[in-house]
Parts: structure tokens; C-alpha cells; sequence
């Protein structure tokens, strides 16, 4: 069964907004996803030490 197999088991929790309807998990998924992309645009890219003048 796994590591992750006893947790399948419980049950789902949503959230309500008006119309909307998702997951807690979908919810932390997408919003880790947000700040992964939101790094990546902020972030510099690493430069080579002969060309940092």
C-alpha cells in the first residue's frame, strides 16, 4: 500500500466560493505552482564570473 496509501482513505475537504468549488490539496497544488512560476520570473539567471563587469 505504500507510504501515501493510508491517506487515501480520507476524506476530501472543499472549499466554497459562491460557484467555485475545489479541493484543499488542488487548492495548495495550485498555489505552490503560482509561486514556482512567480520565482522563476523574478529570480536572476547565474551569469558567468568573466562576464559580471
Amino acid at each position: 500500500m505504500g507510504i501515501f496509501g493510508h491517506f487515501m482513505n480520507f476524506k476530501a475537504v472543499y472549499l466554497h466560493w459562491g460557484w467555485l468549488q475545489i479541493s484543499v490539496t488542488n487548492l495548495l497544488i495550485i498555489l505552490s505552482m503560482v509561486a514556482i512560476f512567480l520565482l522563476a520570473l523574478t529570480l536572476p539567471f547565474p551569469q558567468d564570473k568573466e562576464n559580471q563587469k
